[in-house]
């Protein structure tokens, strides 16, 4: 081999072997911020149910790794209440006009948050392996209230928290109806839309790569995230909601899920509606309508 092309090859490699370290270490940051989420950096409730006429009361659990959770709570005239779970880095305040519409049909609402979200304890996002834990802090506060049934307690999971939501109700039988309002189907599925709305990083080479470094951090191997099949052992009634022009999730991620569900199952697929749009104008109506209907049917129907 000629002595130039040798020298030539060496500094190609060389300069491979830069780049690859470069994206690892440019990855890695990008997947923790992703996953760690401090105080300092959180998106705070910019409104409380006050600003939409509801009284409520602001409340606090302890989970079992002894993380103090926020919430708020309105209650309800029926017996029957809904956790309402926000989504990824959101907050409690982006569930109040469900809460609205909920408590104007007599049920009591939970805006209830995960660990490292809100003004809620924690650092760590762990993509469901300790959010079981928030979940049952608040299924359990719920059981200790005077006005509800405890046979009449549902969820209403956003995004994120319908993922989540659908793994928890895995856990607890006693979860009588779930709504999945733009649930992730599966992370390994929606990967691509969440790393680029998170990060404004093209697909490839860095999707791959921060799950990579997503899945050391917390210790987990993010491929198990996975509410397809968590959902086949859901066996309460099942809700999904889905928009055609989600940018945050797959589209096909509600067809998915109610595609896996068990039976009694309903799906709503709205073409023209965003990533948990269906709570917004123009469907705002058939919102109320179809989401009172189901949880009337399946929580208050003796």
């Amino acid at each position: 081999m000629k002595k130039w092309l040798k020298t030539a090859l060496i500094v190609v490699g060389g300069l491979v072997l830069v780049l690859f370290i470069g994206l690892a270490w440019y990855t890695r940051g990008e997947a923790h911020k992703m996953v760690i989420h401090p105080m300092e950096t959180r998106e705070m409730p910019g409104e409380t149910p006050a600003d939409y006429g509801l009284p409520f009361e602001e409340v606090a659990v302890t989970t079992a790794d002894g993380l103090q959770l926020v919430g708020w709570y309105i209650a309800g005239e029926n017996g029957a209440a809904v956790i309402a779970q926000h989504g990824y880095k959101g907050t409690r305040a982006n569930l109040l006009y469900t809460a609205q519409v909920l408590h104007e049909h007599g049920y009591g609402v939970l805006l209830s948050t995960f660990r490292t979200h809100d003004a809620s304890e924690g650092e760590r996002i762990t993509l469901g392996k300790e959010e079981m834990q928030d979940f049952d802090a608040w299924y359990q506060f719920l059981l200790e209230r005077e006005d509800v049934d405890p046979a009449r307690i549902a969820i209403f999971g956003e995004s994120y928290g319908g993922t989540l939501a659908t793994k928890y109700a895995t856990q607890n039988p006693e979860i009588r109806a779930l709504i999945l309002h733009s649930a992730l189907a599966t992370f390994t599925d929606s990967v691509d839309k969440v790393v680029y709305h998170y990060t404004g990083l093209p697909p490839f080479p860095f999707s791959p790569m921060m799950m990579f470094w997503a899945g050391q951090e917390i210790d987990l191997d993010v491929s198990t995230v996975d509410a397809t099949v968590w959902i086949r052992d859901v066996h309460c009634p099942v809700f999904v909601l889905q928009g055609g022009q989600d940018d945050h999730i797959s589209i096909d991620s509600g067809q998915k899920l109610y595609d896996a569900a068990n039976e009694p199952k309903e799906y709503w697929f709205e073409p023209g509606a965003a990533h948990h749009g269906l709570d917004e104008n123009p469907y705002k109506e058939e919102f109320e309508e179809r989401v009172i209907a189901f949880y009337d049917q399946h929580l208050l129907a003796e």
